[in-house]
């Protein structure tokens, strides 16, 4: 060993800056009669691997844990005693080991907050069961008292040197896991454990069994990263072939990406163009509160990185009567009351933005900012002076022209039963002219193709397609067809990829590989200055992978993956909206 210090100390200062930052990745901590402590493994495999590793001290401090979450990048969710069953509304049973209420609280609360941050996470031992008890599955308490096959189980809790293998695991094909080790069909692994996993529930899926059908890994179903494995790869990897360190490098890249999203969306402006929330605003939603009920919340926006969203007053096609518009504007100015009433309720952390401007400003001061508008100009009848009125009483930003049924002002793409296919009306010119006049965005989403070109005509202005993907990938009349989308980008508008299922594929689920798929494509047709993203979020909008706004940093993940640069991601997360709407003011 070199007892030089003071050389180390010089040769850290001999360069700029001096040293490579790595991504954090924090451990839990066991706890033991000397309190916290940690194998070497653990932390050696993670150094070796390129990360740095810290050790996470058990707590139950709320604000600890959030902070800790705030400042890492990954995690990995260590081995040691039970979980006490009481945690999963079980009483013990006469088999169960030694427990350590030290650690269960806060390694629950750990996995759900980072689940909720997109964090990446690797459960080992009784992490893998730890991940499954916070994530809705369950765990035997005891495998040789409770499985149901007992006498055919292997032997899971050996008494050899942990860097010994013990048995084989079978990986399961098109796995995350046997992707991550090199295809292999089987690994040779270390037991050391009495407890298993039972059931993987709804977020995470086999991925590896033992010989006797025993659940060995698990991964997210929702095109998270997250793993578990039932045995210690930490201890291969202090052996010369270093055999499972596959596993840490697959945390550390997808620490390393994680940390680069997070700090693309610390410096860029991010703006979801559509989303319907306040369509839950007369269900007793709290908006400050991370509520299940609703996909964008004060929360799930923080937790998501997403500094702004227009939300909608979204108004139903009604019959064309008297009645029935003035019922439609009567909704559109309640709803509209109600944005602006819950912002209100919220204090200081989210405010009513007007203007590109605004948003900047309240990026900057760390608060989350609301834009209003109008989905369906049913909401103002036949009256063009309500489009006045809307727009000096609430700033909407913009007004989609119909939705599904037409209206007064324009043909929709999905008529109603004996409804024509049709385009602009000449009332509906004269809206048009008018939002022009006024700066409010004309939004062609929902408008047949007759309607579209129409109002490209028509506005001296660009247009928005606030929620519309590409009926390339996904044949759907919503959809924008390539003509569509070079003739949008000929007149300087945007289409903002959506992450409506119906509206990605035909053919059963889409996941976030179906929309980045999507926005692919649109940039190909139309160039990147012409795209965004508008969730139809709390409209049927989410998918695996983007389910709610907490889980729009996985977009950016992927984007980056894709090699997206941060000035392509500026212009994607809401730039080339801003500028539109900057042209329109």
């Amino acid at each position: 060993m070199d007892f030089d210090w003071k050389a180390r100390y010089d040769g850290i200062h001999a360069g700029f800056p001096g040293c490579d930052h790595t991504p954090v990745i924090g451990i839990t901590g066991n706890f033991g009669e000397k309190g916290c402590e940690l194998a070497e493994g653990y932390y050696e495999s993670v150094l070796r691997a390129g990360a740095t590793p810290v050790v996470l001290p058990p707590t139950e401090d709320v604000n600890a844990l959030v902070t800790m979450l705030d400042r890492l990048d990954g995690l990995i969710f260590s081995g040691g005693g039970d979980m006490n069953p009481l945690f999963a509304g079980e009483e013990p049973i006469p088999a169960l080991h030694g427990i350590n209420p030290k650690r269960d609280l806060c390694e629950l609360l750990l996995i759900r907050l980072a689940y909720d941050r997109q964090l990446p996470m690797l459960g080992i031992c009784r992490g893998i069961q730890m991940l499954v008890s916070a994530l809705g599955g369950s765990v035997y308490q005891d495998l040789s008292s409770q499985y149901p096959t007992p006498n055919a189980l292997l032997k899971h809790s050996q008494d050899l040197d942990r860097s010994v293998a013990s048995h084989t695991v079978q990986l399961a094909e098109g796995s995350l896991l046997r992707t991550i080790m090199g295809n292999k069909e089987s690994l040779a692994v270390n037991s050391f454990h009495h407890q298993a996993v039972r059931e993987s529930g709804p977020s995470l899926r086999v991925c590896a069994t033992s010989p006797d059908g025993v659940i060995e890994a698990v991964e997210s179903t929702e095109h998270k990263s997250i793993l578990g494995v039932q045995w210690h790869p930490e201890c291969f990897c202090l052996r010369d072939d270093a055999c499972m360190m596959p596993l840490f490098n697959w945390l550390k890249a997808e620490a390393a990406n994680y940390r680069a999203a997070r700090r693309v969306h610390q410096r860029v402006l991010t703006l979801d163009s559509h989303c319907d929330t306040p369509m839950f605003f007369d269900q007793d939603i709290h908006f400050n509160q991370r509520d299940p009920r609703i996909l964008v919340d004060l929360h799930k926006m923080t937790e998501g990185g997403l500094d702004a969203s227009i939300m909608v007053a979204y108004i139903p096609q009604g019959e064309l009567t008297d009645e029935g518009r003035a019922n439609a504007t009567a909704y559109a100015d309640s709803q509209l009351s109600r944005v602006r009433q819950m912002v209100a309720d919220c204090g200081d952390a989210v405010e009513i933005a007007y203007t590109p401007q605004d948003l900047d400003c309240l990026k900057a001061a760390g608060r989350k900012a609301i834009m209003l508008g109008i989905e369906n100009g049913y909401a103002i009848g036949q009256d063009l002076s309500l489009l006045r009125h809307f727009r000096e009483k609430y700033g909407i930003v913009y007004m989609t022209l119909c939705h599904n049924g037409n209206n007064d002002i324009c043909g929709s793409a999905r008529p109603r039963e004996g409804e024509k296919l049709e385009g602009v009306s000449s009332f509906g010119a004269d809206v048009i002219r008018e939002m022009n006049r006024l700066g409010i965005m004309v939004d062609l989403s929902h408008a047949s193709e007759r309607s579209f070109y129409d109002a490209l005509d028509i506005s001296e202005q660009p247009i928005v397609c606030s929620h519309s993907s590409a009926r390339a990938l996904c044949d759907h009349p919503r959809n924008l067809t390539d003509d569509q989308l070079r003739a949008l980008a000929a007149k300087g508008g945007v289409a903002q990829v959506t992450f409506y299922n119906g509206f990605l594929r035909t053919d059963g689920q889409a996941t976030i590989l179906d929309a980045v798929a999507h926005l692919n494509h649109m940039i190909e047709v139309m160039g990147i200055e012409h795209v965004g993203i508008g969730t139809d979020f709390d409209g049927d909008g989410g998918v695996p992978g983007l389910a709610s706004a907490s889980e729009l940093i996985n977009f950016t993940r992927r984007l980056l993956r894709e090699r997206y640069s941060e000035d392509d991601l500026r212009l994607i997360w809401g730039g080339n909206f801003l500028r539109v709407m900057d042209l329109c003011k």
